[in-house]
């Protein structure tokens, strides 16, 4: 299957300060938007914010909401400033394995920011084990080629 781009569609009630926080706040470039609906890029994908969802005051719950918008950043604690000096509240957390801040969208969708730096060498370690298993396994059927040419 050849699929050219992934999309995320997230439905709000609150669509207007939906779309001024993505944009605004986040900093997501807008590439078009229509009375009910408004595309922005999001890394190499896109976040739809289109109406027809259901706000809460509060975080939604992960039956309400099974998903959080991550956002991939250079500096964790300084997005998570620049939020807070807009009146946005933010859960900052250091873990072994990396920086997140949790935050919610206007209509109470779950976001968060995650370190760029740990994220990355998270995949490049992934690659390396894939890439070592692939060479055993290429080693293993190799051996045994020559085995069996012996025998």
């Amino acid at each position: 299957m050849n699929i050219d781009i992934v999309g995320v569609i997230l439905f709000v009630e609150r669509y207007e300060a939906c779309v001024a926080f993505y944009r605004d706040l986040i900093g997501l470039r807008m590439e078009f938007s229509t009375a009910d609906l408004t595309s922005f890029s999001f890394g190499g994908a896109y976040l739809m914010v289109e109406r027809g969802g259901e706000a809460l005051d509060r975080g939604k719950s992960v039956s309400q909401y099974p998903c959080i918008l991550r956002f991939n950043v250079p500096d964790v604690l300084a997005a998570t400033r620049a939020l807070k000096e807009n009146g946005v509240e933010v859960a900052y957390q250091e873990f072994p394995w990396g920086i997140v801040a949790k935050f919610v969208d206007p209509d109470g969708n779950y976001c968060e920011f995650k370190d760029s730096l740990t994220f990355d060498k998270q995949v490049s370690d992934a690659l390396s084990r894939q890439r070592v298993v692939m060479s055993r396994s290429r080693h293993h059927i190799r051996s045994n080629t020559i085995q069996a040419k012996t025998l």
